[in-house]
């Protein structure tokens, strides 16, 4: 294929594409930013409860 054609196809194709609007754009981002707080909340929860429940372990040996 020809790199010229190739690029006019794809210049083309991205006059296709339906962008999405900033308000989308932003309502997406807070709702990765939110269940990303979430898991790494409850990583850590989960990481502290098993740093305890280990050095209790190991401390009543």
């Amino acid at each position: 294929m020809n790199p010229w054609q190739f690029i006019k196809e794809a210049r083309t194709e991205l006059f296709k594409v339906v962008w999405p609007t900033r308000q989308d754009v932003l309502k997406v981002t807070i709702v990765v930013i939110a269940i990303s707080l979430v898991v790494a909340i409850f990583l850590g929860a989960i990481d502290f409860g098993l740093d305890k429940l280990f050095k209790f372990v190991v401390d009543n040996r």
